[in-house]
């Protein structure tokens, strides 16, 4: 037996690479986006009713990660990526068939599209269908998950004087909050947890069509450097 899917639309997000995107959504709301919608779901009647609801769970296509049987057992970025567990103990991005959930907040709604934040998706994420928030059955007091009680600890997030300067023109040119989306998502601390922090090292990611580059000073805190367009 086999299923086929058409994505009914596509993320426009401010995330142009994996590296740095928040692992789990909502723990940057900052990070926002648009998602297209394609016809036929792109008339207003396909949206009706959503000027009522606050969240929404978007299921969609992992797209730039492997999936299939070879992932049964994932080493999640939380466990240090060193401990395996099976994949349906995860929120790995490597699944056996690659779909993923995501609960974003529903910004506002355009012809043909609808503006969310707290996201967590790759730019060109082929979104499968939109569920509305449901908060008093979503919501479960009850719930636990031993493997993650709580949010993980966050770095502090400096930044040098011309770094900072940077940011702020970025966000005034894309009319984006740049600088409060930089500090939620390296407070996450985007780099492999098993690897040590190294002072003379620089990262860098592509958030919309800038480059942030950091490094760690110390291991509780990272320091932004520059906030550059993308040449």
């Amino acid at each position: 037996m086999s299923y086929s899917f058409e994505p009914i639309g596509v993320m426009h997000s401010c995330f142009a690479e994996k590296f740095a995107i928040p692992r789990q959504p909502q723990l940057a709301p900052a990070a926002r986006g648009m998602l297209e919608l394609f016809a036929p779901y792109d008339k207003p009647e396909a949206v009706a009713g959503l000027e009522g609801v606050s969240h929404l769970w978007l299921l969609f296509v992992f797209h730039a990660a492997a999936s299939g049987e070879q992932h049964v057992r994932v080493r999640p970025p939380r466990l240090g990526g060193n401990k395996r567990i099976g994949v349906f103990a995860s929120r790995s991005t490597h699944r056996p068939n690659p779909i993923g959930q995501s609960v974003v907040r529903l910004e506002g709604i355009e012809p043909g599209r609808l503006l969310v934040s707290g996201i967590d998706l790759l730019d060109g994420t082929p979104i499968l269908d939109i569920k509305p928030y449901v908060p008093y059955a979503d919501a479960l007091g009850d719930a636990r998950n031993s493997l993650a009680e709580s949010a993980p600890a966050q770095l502090l997030v400096e930044w040098s004087a011309p770094a900072l300067l940077q940011a702020r023109e970025q966000a005034q040119r894309l009319q984006q909050p740049v600088q409060e989306l930089i500090e939620q998502c390296l407070a996450q601390d985007p780099k492999p947890a098993y690897q040590r922090p190294d002072a003379d090292r620089e990262y860098g990611v592509r958030f919309w069509d800038i480059n942030v580059r950091w490094h760690y000073p110390q291991a509780d805190r990272i320091r932004v450097l520059a906030v550059e367009p993308v040449a």
